[in-house]
């Protein structure tokens, strides 16, 4: 692919970035890739490691498959949860959930879609070694459910060890898969053969390149609540693997792909000044953050982790780096969640005033410390690191293989020397529960502060068996302010998700949740 290198002078930025789209069109040209009729590419960051909706915990390869199987649940443009494979859920008692799915549904190979299915999708999901011998890694995102009953062809009944109010929200990221399929080829196999029910079939994954897609003319039409319903329009979808930010861009200004993620927003001035392109925003639901070792010197002191959070311009780096796209935080959760509490003490930008807790902490000389990251994220940390010295707080960046690194950092002992880790946390169900709860409780799975707080945990525990909606806010809401009091991160912001899409694309916006629904999409 063609790089779209930096240079000082913007007419020479404008001169390189023809030639490189000019180029990235010839090589497209030699390589087959123009566009055939009824056919939508997207220009994607990362390939699929799975497309088998039950092994992975991967926001990209969702996406991906969520073109190709429906969910129980799903969410509409403005994410409210609405039915999708299921014509209706109710709660039955605290504990107890039924799901009636819609009738004649059938996968793409035409095996019936009954609540046979729906039992084996979450017990393959839910119970312990039920992967081939492995249990899924999804398990924790269905929470306490511990069961279900086929009621008769088109009634599942769900049953929960505990109450757990958010199931509905929890569902939409559990696509189903035939059953039927399933046991015909095994738990290997399914990671390369695919047979549910959606919108497209399955034609071919090129490993690193493509996963290419064709109409399911039998699909039953998709959530009601999304019009239209019906077949989808294109008749090919095509997601090609385009890791590199200005080889993705590039091929969007080229016309060889309609939409691409992750628009860096150096490019969006590039984009808007095209004739081909466009830029789409929407409000993200990652909340980025660096976690501060609280086990190891200085981090232990509460003054310390005050300075840190007033050492840092938040809101110079989102108006200068990230295009004005992103939203300052006072703590852990997006504005659009549930329970998101709005009266958190800001930490104002005052480097003077972190000097002064430093002082006060033992600490007159400043600090030093080694901030870890990914390569994604390098730039944006490097910048943190830099408004870190105006508060003699000398910082350095090192960047390491997101493999390696959270591992690392998941690991009380293999993070023992390690100072911080610029990070971001998920929470696509705009619920409490999907974030503080990994991140913040004692011991939890993305707690990489090494947070404890008693009090904290009593109320995240509370707030996940309490029915009554309001007092679950004002659970969540009195976790927020002692988290925010208590400053086990360096708060940063929740930013815009960014996606250039070409102007020749009609019926397609971009949703919070980061799917790509290309359904209802069509091409000039």
């Amino acid at each position: 692919m063609v790089a779209i290198h930096k240079t000082p002078k913007s007419g020479a930025m404008r001169h390189q970035i023809v030639l490189a789209v000019g180029a990235f069109a010839i090589l497209a040209g030699a390589m087959g890739l123009a566009h055939a009729a009824g056919e939508i590419r997207v220009g994607f960051s990362q390939d699929a490691q799975t497309l088998d909706p039950g092994n992975h915990r991967n926001r990209e390869t969702e996406t991906i498959i969520r073109n190709l199987c429906d969910g129980i649940l799903t969410r509409d443009p403005a994410m409210k949860v609405v039915p999708e494979l299921a014509e209706s859920i109710r709660q039955i008692d605290a504990t107890t959930w039924e799901i009636k799915i819609r009738d004649g549904l059938k996968s793409h190979a035409g095996h019936p879609f009954t609540a046979s299915d729906i039992k084996f999708n979450l017990d393959r999901l839910t119970k312990e070694n039920a992967l081939g011998g492995k249990t899924s890694p999804r398990q924790s995102l269905l929470g306490p459910l511990a069961d279900s009953e086929v009621i008769d062809a088109r009634t599942v009944r769900l049953k929960l060890s505990a109450p757990w109010a958010i199931l509905p929200a929890m569902l939409p990221f559990q696509e189903m898969i035939s059953e039927a399929h399933a046991k015909k080829v095994g738990d290997a196999a399914l990671a390369t053969s695919v047979d549910c029910v959606g919108p497209y079939k399955l034609v071919e994954w090129r490993r690193g390149d493509s996963v290419i897609m064709a109409r399911d003319p039998g699909y039953y039409g998709g959530a009601t609540a999304i019009p239209p319903v019906g077949p989808a329009k294109p008749d090919r979808v095509i997601f090609k693997i385009i890791p590199e930010n200005s080889s993705r861009v590039a091929a969007l200004l080229a016309g060889e792909v309609d939409i691409i993620n992750e628009l860096p927003p150096s490019a969006i001035k590039q984009v808007e000044a095209s004739d081909r392109a466009q830029v789409m925003a929407v409000n993200g639901t990652r909340t980025f953050f660096v976690a501060l070792n609280l086990a190891k010197k200085p981090f232990d002191d509460l003054r310390v982790r005050k300075a840190l959070n007033h050492a840092v311009d938040r809101n110079l780096i989102i108006e200068r780096i990230l295009a004005g796209k992103a939203t300052a935080l006072n703590g852990v959760m997006s504005p659009d969640a549930f329970a998101f509490n709005d009266q958190l003490p800001a930490y104002a930008y005052d480097p003077a005033l972190a000097r002064k807790l430093l002082a006060e902490a033992g600490y007159p000389n400043g600090i030093e410390l080694t901030i870890d990251t990914i390569g994604a994220f390098k730039s944006t940390a490097e910048a943190v690191a830099a408004l870190l010295a105006r508060s003699n707080i000398r910082a350095k960046v090192q960047v390491w293989e997101g493999a390696v690194l959270s591992p690392m950092w998941a690991s009380a002992e293999k993070r023992a020397e390690r100072d911080a880790y610029f990070n971001s946390w998920g929470n696509g169900a705009l619920d409490p529960s999907d974030i503080m709860v990994p991140t913040l409780r004692t011991k939890g799975r993305g707690n990489f502060a090494g947070f404890s707080n008693a009090r904290v945990d009593t109320l995240l525990d509370a707030a996940e068996t309490e029915a009554d909606q309001a007092k679950r806010a004002a659970m969540y809401k009195e976790a927020q302010a002692i988290v925010n009091a208590e400053a086990p991160w360096i708060f940063l912001w929740l930013p815009q998700d960014l996606y250039g899409v070409s102007k020749r694309l009609k019926g397609w916006r971009p949703s919070a949740d980061a799917r790509i629904n290309l359904h209802d999409a069509s091409v000039d």
